[in-house]
């Protein structure tokens, strides 16, 4: 049997009045979307994976191993987040090779992988300008090419398209999906988008009160009737 690349096990975190309770295994080389209502807690999950909050009990395993008490820097995981955490004094090289070296001690392959990476995303000549110079579909292009750089095998992304237009997201998410397929990453997007999911995700789960309420491939899970919460999400 496949050993997961990401798995939960009765991993418990509390927020506020909602009491938080996670299990989910994720095969290597899924693209899986999370889809649920506002507050449900798809963002905590993603969080908890990448170690950016702490879970109360449980155990959160990587690649087989544990990795519940690590930091995030320790973890193969790299995030991107919707408001892309770009560094709007710095330019878009150099927001990029901070994925590689936070402190820019960057070799000539550095700066090589660098140029590779934003040629990827399309963004080869918008090496020297700044973050305010760029459009919001072109920002997150850098954090994308920021996260090819590290290298790492598990991607997680924060709704890192919802602020731009329908056109503009599914470009983004067909650019993700062709970089999943290139590099066998496994892929974990949070939307509000049920069309995202279906358009570009091999697996999606339904995040309902803290509670991961089913994890099927997409089609299947858009076309299952025995789960009420699912159903009145997807009609309202």
């Amino acid at each position: 049997m496949t050993e997961a690349a990401i798995e939960l096990l009765d991993v418990r975190f509390d927020y506020e009045d909602m009491a938080m309770r996670f299990d989910l295994a994720v095969a290597p080389g899924d693209f899986l979307a999370i889809i649920g209502p506002s507050g449900s807690g798809k963002t905590t999950l993603l969080n908890l994976i990448a170690g950016f909050e702490p879970p109360a009990s449980g155990r959160i395993e990587l690649g087989g191993l544990d990795v519940t008490a690590l930091p995030p820097g320790m973890r193969p995981v790299t995030m991107v987040f919707q408001d892309h955490n770009l560094f709007a004094h710095l330019d878009v090289k150099t927001n990029v090779g901070l994925g590689i070296s936070p402190a820019l001690k960057l070799t000539p392959a550095d700066r090589e992988r660098i140029a590779t990476a934003l040629d990827r995303v399309g963004l080869t000549g918008f090496e020297h300008r700044l973050p305010g110079q760029l459009s919001g579909g072109e920002r997150q292009r850098v954090a994308i090419a920021r996260a090819l750089v590290r290298d790492k095998p598990v991607l997680l992304l924060d709704e890192p398209f919802a602020a731009l237009g329908p056109a503009l997201r599914r470009e983004m998410l067909d650019l993700v999906a062709e970089i999943h397929r290139e590099k066998a990453m496994t892929v974990l997007i949070v939307t509000h988008q049920p069309d995202d999911a279906r358009h570009a995700a091999t697996h999606t789960a339904f995040v309902h009160q803290g509670r991961v309420l089913a994890m099927r491939k997409t089609k299947a899970l858009f076309a299952t009737t025995d789960i009420p919460e699912l159903t009145k999400y997807l009609v309202t």
